[in-house]
């Protein structure tokens, strides 16, 4: 088989498995959303129920697994870009790759307090 038709477990198929994993995850966490949206109009006492449960440390963990595949995958699909369309893209690919983690775990860090200080605050008090 000749070299570099295959990933065989490097960079380049763990970033392709992920970015796929996160665009499924955040399909279906807009169906959903559309779903419990739509619960407005069938039964408002329903639709509040529903998102009084959004308010738990659960979901509060759920939201922050949101916010990290929605940032990954966008910041890989920059690098997907950068590939495809720099002529020197592919050369780099790595480099990218190790860019986008890093940058994607400074945002995540960043994330913490924002998105679970509620959930802290709820858990362990003020």
């Amino acid at each position: 088989m000749p070299a570099g038709t295959l990933y065989r477990g490097r960079e380049g198929m763990w970033s392709w498995v992920a970015h796929r994993v996160t665009g499924v995850l955040i399909f279906f966490f807009l169906f959903v959303h559309v779903l419990d949206t739509a619960l407005v109009r069938v039964s408002p006492d329903a639709y509040d129920k529903v998102v009084a449960t959004y308010k738990t440390p659960i979901v509060a963990l759920l939201e922050y697994g949101l916010v990290a595949a929605i940032l990954f995958h966008a910041l890989n699909g920059l690098r997907v870009i950068a590939v495809d369309f720099w002529s020197n893209g592919p050369r780099h690919q790595k480099t990218m790759l190790w860019s986008v983690v890093g940058i994607w775990l400074v945002l995540m860090i960043g994330a913490l307090y924002p998105v679970l200080g509620h959930a802290a605050r709820e858990v362990f008090g003020s």
